[in-house]
């Protein structure tokens, strides 16, 4: 990709995050929403790659279809109430709609089937921007609706997508798969709460954004896309893997580190909302997500390769020192003692 169709794509990207995330106008916030799609189409397909091109189509059609949907949502709640405004958005059909294409394009069950392919025929920049940036504008478009959608419904679909995130994880070798999936399960849990407490939403989105962005940042470094190369991968970086390590402990929520604060909130504000089943299904869900990436640590740190390997080994390695990685770690694993502080914020 040339540097000039990098920068468009890049403002492109930026631009589209920022008109859906501060517009307040369904058709601003559906543009927004297109900007973003034919941004991040270039990122996919740059490779030239016949699993990118297939990646590329399955990601437009799904996203025109969920950009539709929400357009026709937006349609008929103004056809029935005259309001074109996110915050007004009261008719029923015009909800489920609704609720039906922010699922699309966040990759809640049941419409997660293009999420884990997409990321696999991605590169691993691009996986980043797919399980982070991308799913802000939907994450927005929620937070501005959450008090029109159905609890039931998003409820049911929180569950079966940690069930399935965690389920489906388990028995994968590629680690975008295994990090799609865990995509998915972190994204039942931002919709479980949506309703009752939309601010702790955002704060479960912008932790589990942190470290992602430091997983993949550091799997990016060690040129890690299996676990059969991340069983060698210590010998080339041997701090890096063990950050990773821990930064993965902290994705799949264990404490004292940073990701065990907003399972630990999400439980607390469900059993006030009188969900206690609903939080006990959640936190046991959570244990088939903590199986996999235990594995993903293992493989990291622990294990030692087998004696026959069926791919080449790189010895020779640049040992530049990366801060922001550094700095994204620190972050990713240690921000629990501030919790006190990051809860008078939301």
């Amino acid at each position: 990709m040339s540097p000039h169709a990098k920068l468009i794509s890049s403002l492109s990207l930026l631009l589209g995050t920022t008109i859906t995330a501060s517009s307040t106008h369904w058709v601003m916030a559906w543009t927004g929403l297109e900007i973003n799609t034919l941004a991040i189409i270039p990122f996919i397909s740059k490779s030239h790659h016949p699993r990118a091109i297939e990646a590329t189509i399955k990601y437009f059609l799904v996203q025109a279809t969920a950009s539709a949907l929400l357009l026709f949502s937006s349609t008929s709640n103004a056809w029935a109430t005259g309001q074109w405004d996110i915050t007004q958005l009261t008719h029923p059909t015009s909800c489920l709609l609704l609720t039906i294409a922010i699922s699309m394009k966040l990759g809640l069950v049941p419409f997660h089937f293009w999420f884990p392919e997409v990321l696999q025929g991605s590169p691993m920049t691009t996986a980043l921007l797919l399980s982070t940036i991308m799913k802000l504008p939907p994450i927005t478009i929620l937070f501005l609706t959450s008090h029109s959608l159905n609890p039931t419904l998003l409820t049911t679909m929180a569950i079966i997508s940690t069930a399935l995130g965690g389920w489906m994880g388990l028995n994968q070798t590629q680690i975008r798969k295994i990090l799609a999936f865990s995509s998915i399960s972190h994204m039942g849990w931002m919709a479980i709460i949506t309703i009752y407490s939309p601010n702790l939403t955002l704060l479960t989105f912008y932790l589990y954004t942190l470290m992602t962005t430091t997983v993949f940042l550091s799997l990016n470094t060690t040129k890690t896309l299996k676990l059969a190369t991340m069983m060698i991968s210590w010998t080339k970086t041997p701090m890096l893997n063990a950050t990773l390590m821990l930064t993965l402990l902290s994705l799949a929520g264990l404490p004292p580190l940073t990701g065990f604060l907003p399972k630990w909130l999400i439980i607390q504000e469900l059993t006030k909302q009188e969900m206690t089943m609903a939080a006990t299904t959640m936190a046991i869900l959570s244990l088939l997500g903590l199986f996999f990436y235990l594995r993903l640590a293992y493989y990291s740190t622990i294990t030692l390769p087998p004696t026959t390997i069926n791919h080449m080994k790189q010895w020779h390695m640049s040992k530049t020192t990366n801060t922001m990685i550094a700095s994204l770690t620190s972050m990713a694993t240690l921000l629990l003692p501030l919790s006190p502080m990051i809860l008078t914020t939301i």
